[in-house]
């Protein structure tokens, strides 16, 4: 199995583009998935692919992960054995009876546009070049739901001025507005240049040291702004990004154009943000 697991790996990179972090996902829980049937298989007793799927989700309640957790590994199984039939390696889908556990959508956390200008407001009081960067990246993380990981992971080369995107992969172009174009173009040619050590450096954002600036650093920093603005935990590392989603289908996005731009391997990943309370935030 491992070996089909790796050809779903490279299918989902090089064919579906999918971004390392979901690539990464589906690895580790395939991984799991993998490493029980090899146990099964040891024992000698010979099960159908149905039986030990079923064995496998018993094992998961076993193991108490919580009911999204286990909804992804499930998730994660069908579109592989989905994958393994649609190539011809495998002639029917076992997981066609595999039952998902129902997951509580009232956890996401949104911010209000007065709460969101609150975060805003404690970077704009101060003057220095790693201020103004934080504005540039709240303002990104909020016009275009980016992962936190896929915010620091951005090159200079990934902003395109003209067209006004952020690129996220070939397959991935997330748009922003020309206010924040400005933002972005002042950025570049003056805030940034001042946090640059090293012309050779391709980061976009970059620490007090000239170097790329990391998740954790920049999650601290939001922490710290957040605390600021009375916020406190509140503002998680998903905030923005889910607040991102909640706005746009509440402009009228549809689910499907709302999954490309956040980048979600799932539509029922996407789907938690229609069914979310909207008198929350």
């Amino acid at each position: 199995m491992k070996l089909d697991v790796d050809i779903f790996l490279k299918y989902l990179t090089q064919e579906k583009s999918y971004s390392q972090n979901t690539v990464n996902a589906y690895r580790n829980d395939l991984t799991q998935l993998a490493a029980f049937i090899t146990t099964e298989e040891e024992k000698g007793i010979i099960k159908s692919y149905d039986e030990l799927l079923k064995g496998y989700l018993l094992k998961l309640r076993e193991k108490r992960y919580s009911a999204a957790t286990t909804a992804r590994k499930v998730a994660s199984a069908k579109s592989f054995f989905k994958f393994m039939v649609d190539s011809g390696r495998l002639r029917e889908n076992p997981t066609g009876t595999l039952v998902s556990p129902q997951v509580s959508r009232h956890s996401l956390r949104f911010l209000s546009l007065s709460e969101y200008r609150g975060l805003l407001a404690e970077p704009a009081k101060i003057s220095t070049p790693e201020a103004k960067r934080d504005m540039v990246m709240l303002e990104l993380l909020y016009a275009t739901g980016l992962r936190i990981s896929e915010l620091v992971s951005l090159d200079v080369k990934d902003i395109d001025l003209k067209q006004n995107y952020v690129d996220i992969s070939s397959s991935r172009r997330v748009p922003f507005d020309h206010r924040l174009g400005r933002m972005l173009r002042n950025f570049l040619r003056n805030d940034r240049l001042d946090l640059l050590y090293d012309e050779r450096e391709e980061a976009l954002f970059l620490n007090r040291r000239g170097k790329r600036l990391t998740r954790q650093g920049f999650w601290q920093i939001i922490k710290d702004y957040a605390s600021k603005a009375g916020l406190g935990s509140k503002v998680t590392p998903h905030t923005l990004r889910h607040s991102f989603a909640r706005h746009k289908l509440q402009s009228g996005a549809d689910l499907r154009e709302l999954q490309q731009l956040l980048g979600h391997a799932y539509i029922s990943s996407t789907r938690v943000y229609r069914q979310s309370p909207q008198g929350q935030g």
